[in-house]
C-alpha cells in the first residue's frame, strides 16, 4: 500500500513538472530574425551619403576609417616554453577589446603534439574572446599547451 501511495505521488509531481514545462517556440526565434532588416535599413542609408553632395561624404567617411586605424593595435606575447615546444600568441585589439587572437608558435613534438593543439588552440582562442582576459580554463587533455598558451596571453596583454 505504502508503494503504491510513493508512486502515485511520485507521478503526480512528475506529471505537474512536465505541464508546467516551457519550451522554446518558433515565436521566440522570430526576434533573432529582425536584425536583417535593421542591417538592410542601415545598409540603405549607406548608398545615399555616398551619393550626396560629394566632398563632405568622402571626408566623413575617411576621418571614421582614419579614427578606427589608431586604436587597432597587435601585442605579442613571449615564447613560453613548455615540455612539447614553445607557444606564442599574438593578440589584436579595437581599442580595448581582443579582436583577434593569433598562435605564432605552438608545440612541435609530433603528430600527437599536432592533434591536441588542434583540438586546444581553437577552444583558447574562443575562451580568450569570450573572456577578454587571461582568466580562461585550461582545456583538458592539453595541460602544456593551455599552460604555455595562458603564459603567453598574459605576457601579450601585460604589454598591451
Amino acid at each position: 500500500m505504502r508503494r503504491a501511495v510513493l508512486t502515485l505521488g511520485g507521478t503526480v509531481a512528475g506529471l505537474a513538472a512536465l505541464l508546467t514545462f516551457k519550451s522554446h517556440s518558433i515565436a521566440d526565434a522570430a526576434p533573432a530574425a529582425s536584425p536583417p532588416p535593421v542591417s538592410a535599413t542601415t545598409s540603405a542609408p549607406a548608398p545615399a551619403p555616398a551619393s550626396s553632395k560629394g566632398t563632405a561624404a568622402g571626408k566623413s567617411t575617411a576621418s571614421a576609417s582614419t579614427s578606427t586605424r589608431p586604436t587597432a593595435r597587435t601585442a605579442t606575447g613571449a615564447v613560453a616554453s613548455t615540455p612539447y615546444g614553445p607557444m606564442q600568441v599574438e593578440l589584436t585589439f579595437d581599442g580595448t577589446k581582443i579582436t583577434k587572437v593569433t598562435v605564432l608558435q605552438q608545440t612541435d613534438d609530433g603528430g600527437e603534439s599536432a592533434a591536441i593543439d588542434a583540438a586546444a588552440i581553437p577552444k583558447l582562442t574562443s575562451e580568450t574572446l569570450a573572456a577578454q582576459s587571461g582568466q580562461i580554463d585550461a582545456v583538458s587533455g592539453a595541460s602544456y599547451t593551455s599552460s604555455g598558451y595562458i603564459k603567453s596571453l598574459q605576457s601579450a596583454l601585460d604589454q598591451a
